[in-house]
């Protein structure tokens, strides 16, 4: 090629251009005040990771905590912001060149996962429930994340107090993705977010302090099964980009019902082509369905659950529910409602072995962790009721059923952290007998979180499970309602077996203790409790606002 033609190259990309006038580079309009929440959170993340380079060791907690704290406050003050400007109802539109919509469900679920995010960070940095080594207080996250389990090298920054503090900005990148991931209005951008929350996921499993080999696992488990979901979802995008010729959902939504019309010649062969939008529309929906834990794509979830630090179970359980549920609700709503006939009877059986599946397993499980688990995949279930509805109380239900479901799992996984031996958090469901006298505030305060799973009334699981069973009845799922009330009376057996176990068995001379925490973590399971109780003895208020929130911009 020529100086002369690589000039030309040149000077056309950079948009000074010798050919035609008016083939210049139109520069996008970013609405950087409708970002802002997305924006705060990864701007503190980047500080963070400049923090771990420049803060000395010893200042390095305290500045990430306080960054964090701040940051996510910051971000949840703009959530509200916004929609107090009117963006979640008569100002909502599409942001940042067709990239994000800034709408109800977009800004519910941000204000969502930001609170639960906040909540969930506390236990994050709870120092008091370990006794400390070598006079250095410590956390549930490994020394030094890099040395090899059980090496020298390991031994040796344990003695030094050193601290893995990287978790911080880890969270904070997670929490960026998982803001943008439902309120992506493109499929590639949907395919960055889930990237950029997915990748500090594996990570943080892989950080525990205690059993560190079976943290790894957990990890490696969730990598290699997360990398498979991404494949599928990307092959799915590529399939939708040769139905659509476009990438936004606006378009492919055009498509699909026919009002879109000019046709890129270069597609002009495989446009319209129903079999690339049914099998890319699945692949796609597998994807979403493996991130929320979704029967048959539910595998990772207990090994994972179980391995990872508590903290990070409870943050992971909780917020990426949520950020996965929006994303599947914008993709079924917004870009495939025309295709309803075809994903509604899919999704009717996947909802159906999800509920029953979730709750049969969950009742041979002997580990609390594992327990919950099995017991999330048995909610995900009840959510996809919800979903399946399609219907403004459809999605509306689904918004509050998230906020009720997710201040449970941060509180019940808060209280795990809790009781303690020797080998740190006794999680095995037999060390758990008699709790309710050894601890009873500690006991109840759990029973409580049991009693919401279970759906019990006057606490928010039973609010949100009505809600989302009477969207679902009114919508013409009848069959699956029933389903849903035969599994969570089956699911309410091992929970109210967990509770007869605690206040109704001796307990044994070498049980475990139950660790006095910090105010962080009492903070934690507080607002779990009294999110819990609001939402089940009033609930009008805030079913109201999902209500409002329910509308997507298309």
């Amino acid at each position: 090629m020529s100086a002369t033609a690589v000039h030309g190259l040149w000077t056309t990309m950079g948009g000074v251009t010798s050919a035609a006038p008016g083939d210049t580079f139109t520069a996008p309009t970013i609405e950087y005040a409708q970002l802002a929440p997305v924006l705060i959170v990864v701007g503190a993340a980047v500080l963070g990771v400049l923090a771990e380079a420049f803060v000395p060791r010893r200042g390095r907690y305290h500045t990430q905590v306080f960054l964090t704290v701040v940051a996510l406050a910051a971000a949840f003050a703009a959530v509200v912001g916004l929609a107090a400007g009117g963006y979640g109802t008569t100002k909502a539109h599409i942001a940042a060149m067709g990239a994000i919509a800034v709408d109800g469900p977009a800004l519910f679920l941000q204000g969502t996962i930001l609170l639960v995010s906040m909540v969930a960070v506390f236990t994050f940095a709870e120092r008091r429930l370990d006794p400390g080594t070598h006079g250095n207080r410590v956390d549930s996250f490994a020394a030094q994340a890099g040395s090899v389990p059980g090496s020298d090298s390991e031994k040796a920054a344990v003695r030094a107090g050193f601290t893995t503090t990287e978790v911080f900005p880890l969270v904070l990148f997670a929490v960026a993705g998982m803001l943008v991931f439902p309120a992506a209005n493109d499929l590639l951008t949907l395919f960055i977010a889930l990237e950029v929350f997915s990748l500090p996921l594996y990570l943080l499993c892989a950080v525990a302090r205690r059993k560190r080999l079976m943290s790894q696992e957990a990890a490696v488990k969730y990598f290699l099964l997360g990398a498979f979901s991404s494949a599928f979802l990307l092959f799915g995008i590529a399939l939708l980009y040769g139905y659509a010729g476009s990438v936004s959902y606006a378009t492919i939504a055009g498509v699909v019902d026919g009002s879109v019309q000019g046709i890129d010649p270069a597609l002009a062969d495989t446009m319209g082509n129903d079999v690339l939008l049914l099998i890319g529309g699945a692949m796609i929906v597998t994807g979403l369905l493996f991130k929320v834990g979704a029967v048959p794509f539910h595998m990772w979830t207990p090994d994972v659950y179980q391995g990872a630090p508590t903290p990070v179970t409870g943050f992971m359980a909780a917020a990426t529910k949520v950020a996965a549920f929006g994303a599947l609700l914008r993709l079924l709503y917004v870009v495939l409602p025309g295709l309803a006939w075809d994903w509604r009877p899919v999704m009717w059986a996947v909802a159906i072995v999800t509920m029953l599946g979730g709750a049969i397993v969950a009742i041979t499980q002997t580990d609390i962790k594992r327990l919950l688990a099995y017991s999330s995949i048995a909610h995900a279930g009840f959510i996809l009721a919800g979903v399946i509805a399609t219907t403004p109380q459809g999605i509306s239900s689904v918004l509050f059923y998230l906020v009720a479901y997710s201040f449970v799992t941060v509180g019940a996984f808060a209280v795990v952290t809790l009781v303690r031996d020797a080998g740190g958090e006794a999680t095995h469901l037999s060390k758990w007998a008699g709790l309710g006298r050894r601890s009873p505030l500690v006991a109840a305060v759990f029973a409580v979180f049991l009693l919401a799973f279970a759906g019990i009334p006057l606490t928010s699981g039973f609010s949100g499970k009505f809600a989302v069973f009477k969207a679902a009845a009114e919508g013409g799922a009848g069959g699956l309602v029933v389903v849903g009330v035969i599994s969570s009376a089956i699911a309410a057996f091992f929970y109210i077996r967990v509770i007869v176990l605690m206040f109704f068995s001796e307990p044994k001379a070498d049980g475990p203790t139950v660790a006095v925490p910090s105010p962080l973590t009492m903070t934690t399971i507080a607002v779990g409790v009294a999110v819990t109780l609001v939402l089940g003895l009033a609930p009008q208020y805030f079913l109201d606002l999902a209500s409002q929130a329910g509308v997507f911009v298309r």
